[in-house]
């Protein structure tokens, strides 16, 4: 990588060389009325390669014309005026080139909120293994518990970060970064309070994310949610997967609102649908549907954290629901490379 930055910044110092001896050059002529033929040649392997050389050879058939007939202090100036401009634009051109291409899509600076849990541990363990380069701040309610999983090291910063609390304090967490992943969810305890966590982590708490990230000028939200979310009005109120998952708290009509929330807010997002989770490892062939399509499978927590990561990365996944599953009777070569998102494309 560091190679191929290489190329366009050298290119643009060749450049910027070049015009400048060109304005010293005509500068030179103003004393010296003699014609001496002026010729340079730009040769980068880069994809500025072109319109750099076709710059120059612009920039020579002025010095020929001035060489020839002679140049006045006016001419002189707006020679000089019309060649700099092009060889500080290139310049910059090719210095963002260098910051953006360690950075995949663009994104550099990964937060992922609920980081402690089952899935969110996974999703920073697989970014940080995936791509090293990318910093990535872990968003935990518990301090203690991501000391204890060892989450902190190397290009991970831990934060402590609720969906409950106040928009302000969650976008003062996530300022700066360029993506969000919210693999949050509440978490069943006391059934009393089933209704009340799944509205305030699952519905508002999300939503609060939502607008925090807008706020805070996020390029990307990647959010988890569930296969048969929108069971209801899809048919599919007497599915047992849907009967069974929403009667913990409504939890399957709380991430609805939140999803759709997500859908009109402008942000670019992918929401990742998963079937039934798993803690055990990957096993046959990763499914990937469009949304409203799958209505029961299972598949591991391992595999949906490779998705939210991936998501977050691939073009393909931009402004998409992804509903997912495994398909243990096939081998478990689906989803292993880099078009996982070619089925929803």
């Amino acid at each position: 990588r560091r190679g191929l930055t290489s190329q366009p910044v050298a290119m643009s110092r060749r450049f910027t060389f070049v015009a400048l001896s060109v304005a010293i050059g005509v500068v030179l002529l103003m004393f010296r009325r003699e014609t001496k033929p002026i010729s340079s040649s730009i040769a980068a392997k880069s994809p500025f390669a072109t319109r750099t050389v076709a710059c120059s050879r612009r920039t020579q058939a002025r010095v020929r014309d001035v060489t020839a007939h002679g140049v006045s202090r006016r001419q002189a100036i707006s020679l000089i005026t019309q060649t700099l401009p092009a060889a500080v634009m290139w310049q910059n051109v090719a210095r963002a080139e260098e910051v953006s291409s360690g950075a995949p899509n663009g994104i550099s600076k990964v937060f992922v909120a609920g980081a402690t849990g089952n899935t969110g541990k996974r999703a920073v363990d697989y970014l940080k293994t995936k791509y090293p380069d990318v910093k990535i701040i872990a968003g935990v309610r518990s301090l203690q518990k991501a000391k204890k999983l060892g989450i902190a090291d190397g290009n991970v910063d831990v934060v402590q970060f609720d969906v409950t609390s106040a928009e302000k304090d969650l976008e003062k967490a996530i300022m700066g970064v360029d993506a969000v992943i919210c693999a949050t969810g509440f978490v069943p305890g006391n059934p009393f309070e089933f209704s009340k966590l799944a509205h305030a982590v699952d519905n508002e708490g999300t939503i609060k994310l939502v607008d925090a990230a807008k706020n805070a000028g996020v390029k990307k939200f990647v959010l988890i949610s569930s296969i048969l979310t929108n069971g209801r009005e899809i048919g599919q109120e007497k599915n047992p997967g849907f009967v069974v998952t929403n009667a913990f708290g409504g939890a399957l009509d709380e991430k609805l609102v939140a999803e759709k929330y997500l859908r009109r807010s402008g942000l670019d997002f992918t929401i990742v649908r998963p079937g039934g989770l798993k803690d055990t490892a990957p096993a046959g062939s990763l499914v990937v549907a469009r949304e409203d399509t799958t209505f029961t499978g299972e598949i591991s927590r391992d595999r949906v954290a490779q998705v939210l990561v991936e998501a977050t990365f691939d073009r393909k996944a931009s402004q998409k629901v992804v509903e997912i599953i495994e398909d243990e009777k096939a081998d478990a070569s689906g989803g292993a490379g880099g078009d996982i998102f070619s089925p929803i494309a």
